[in-house]
Order: C-alpha cells, then structure tokens, then sequence
C-alpha cells in the first residue's frame, strides 16, 4: 500500500481477471474466449481501417456502429449505446442508474465485477442468495433498492432465466433501472432486448467478445429507453468522448453483418458444449444445465482445488473460484473440439 493512494484506492479489492500464462502453451479453457477466429469480414474490415486515418480521431458518437447495432435489434439509435467492452459499459451503467443511499440487489453468486463497481461507487450491495440449485430466486428481487443487476446466463454457474420471468422482474420494478447482463446470451436464450420497447426501466448489456470472437477488441453495447441511453453518454462524456478506436468501430459494423459466420461458430460451440456435458456426467462430474460457453461442473469425491492443479500439470487450464458455496466447482471454457477432448482425456486420467 501506497502514502500517495486516495483511500478509495486503499480500500478496493479489484477485480482478477482469468490467468494468462506465459511460461508454456496450455489448452486453455479458463476464460471462456471464444475458440474460433473471427468473422472474416470483420477482419477484413480492421485490416482496411489501418490506413492513414489514424492519425485522426474516431467518431465520438460511433454513429456508424449504433447504427448496425440497433438495426440489428429493430431499435433506434437512440436507443442503443457502444463502448469499450461491456465491463466499461457496465461501469458508466453503475454510475449512471443506482442510488447510493438504497441497496444495489444482485446474486450473491455472479459476476465478481459487481462487487468491484458497487465499492467504486460507493454502492451497499444486498446479495440474493441463489437456491441449492444454484436458479436465481427471482421473487426476491423486489422492496426499497437502488437498483438491480444480474446476468443471464449467470456467471458462472451458466444458467438461463427464463425471458418470462424477466419480463415479471421488470413489472415488479417499475420504479428502478434494472440492467441484465447478456455475455453469453447467443449460446442458449433469447435476449431481453425484445422487452425494451415497453419496459423504460430496463437496459440490456452486451459484447462482442464471447459470441464473436472478438474479445481482444473490446466492444460493447447496451440497449434500452432514450432516457437511459442519454444517462450513460452524460458519463461517458464526462470521463472520455473517445471511447472507441477506427479499427475496432470497422471490426464491429462488419461482424454484425456477417450473421452466417456467427451462427456457424455459435452453433458449433453448443454442439460441443452439449457432447462435453454428456461426457462429465458419465465420468461422475455434476453440472449445472449450462446455456453458456463453458460448463460449471463439480466431482463428488475429488475436491476442486486437486481437480484445478492436476490439469494444469496435464497443461489444460480451467477457472477455479476459491469462494465460499462454489468452492468444489470448476468453470470450463468451451473449447475446440481438439481442445475438448484433452480435457477429457485428462479428466479421465485423474478420476478413474
């Protein structure tokens, strides 16, 4: 700790990312990119836009972009928001939409950022605790609060909330924004952003990162009324105009139009998903019914921990949470198909 650290400084607990080794190659499976190239036309895109236009600033408003984006969700540019990746739009979103002086309802077992931006902005959070099957009590997301927010498919147990029971989260709230967290929405559901015609309170938050391909350009989008949009272009111009780059504004216009690639890939993801799941469960693993890209799996005998170090030594890396309830789950990425069979094969190695 640092004499020149605010005491905000002092008092976070950031956020720790996924590991990225560097000491030798790994089938990595830890934190759930995407195991398929981009679309190619979206690399073509970013390959074009390196030209001399960049010496000149990106469009501040992404006009082209929002555009895409909306159109290709039937809403209005003024109502659809981009940014540098969904955790930046989640952190204007936190900024923007919760009171302080209420709580901020979320799962207590979720997206470990919430924490992270709760304490940031000196939000009191009020976690909900999912039931024994790890389903979100939908129910108990109601009373005095300053504000909901939830992923679906949460993370990391990849379980689906119905878009029924959103749509009653949202009549049960009308007076407070709830925002859902759709990362891994195309691997299983039906997004939430078809509810954003008649819902004022609701936003919904995306990225390009899981479904395509694309989390090293960071890009990311929210939808919802103008009102709230209006709300995070007031902190997003408030803290930088120029949040996104003319390579990864043409990345992101050409890979929302290349809708074959990203069903192609998306479909092969599940697919493998889906023989993956068969196969832990007849090697003795639990696993929760996952719609995302990756698997929440747990072994009745072997402790997570000792599952977690024996298939790093067998050069396969997957996400343990060292947390309490979900400290004998591992989090598996959803790789190749290649890639899905070592880890299999080593789970095999280890359990029998």
């Amino acid at each position: 700790m640092s004499k020149f650290w605010s005491p905000l400084a002092a008092s976070l607990v950031p956020y720790v990312p996924g590991e990225q080794p560097k000491d030798k190659t790994y089938v990595k499976l830890n934190t759930n990119e995407n195991p398929y190239p981009p679309s190619p036309a979206a690399l073509k895109a970013m390959e074009d836009a390196v030209n001399d236009d960049l010496r000149l600033y990106p469009d501040p408003t992404c006009d082209e972009l929002v555009r895409a984006a909306a159109n290709y969700y039937g809403l209005s540019p003024e109502q659809t928001f981009v940014g540098n990746g969904s955790d930046e739009v989640l952190a204007f979103a936190f900024a923007a939409f919760f009171d302080p002086a209420k709580p901020l309802l979320f799962p207590d077992i979720t997206y470990s950022f919430y924490k992270v931006y709760a304490k940031l902005y000196g939000l009191s959070p009020k976690l909900i605790p999912l039931d024994e099957e790890f389903n979100i009590p939908m129910e108990q997301f109601q009373g005095e609060h300053g504000g909901i927010i939830m992923p679906n498919p949460n993370a990391p147990t990849a379980q689906l909330i119905p878009l029924s029971e959103i749509r009653s989260l949202l009549e049960r709230n009308p007076d407070n924004v709830v925002i859902i967290d759709e990362a891994y929405i195309d691997f299983g559901g039906v997004s939430a952003v078809t509810l954003v015609p008649q819902f004022p309170n609701l936003l919904v938050v995306q990225t390009l990162s899981k479904s395509r391909s694309l989390a090293g350009l960071r890009v990311g989008f929210a939808f919802g009324s103008e009102e709230l949009i209006d709300g995070l272009n007031r902190i997003k111009n408030s803290f930088n105009s120029y949040t996104m780059d003319r390579v990864a504004l043409r990345g992101a216009v050409a890979s929302l139009t290349d809708e074959a690639y990203f069903r192609e890939t998306t479909d092969k993801v599940v697919a493998t998903r889906e023989r993956v799941a068969r196969q832990v469960k007849e090697l003795g693993f639990r696993s929760t019914d996952s719609k995302a890209n990756f698997l929440f799996i747990e072994h009745p005998a072997i402790p997570a921990s000792e599952l977690f170090a024996e298939l790093r030594e067998r050069g396969v890396l997957v996400r343990y949470f060292n947390s309490p309830r979900i400290d004998n789950y591992l989090r598996v990425s959803i790789g190749t198909d290649e890639e899905m069979n070592t880890f299999v094969g080593a789970l095999k190695e280890i359990v029998e």
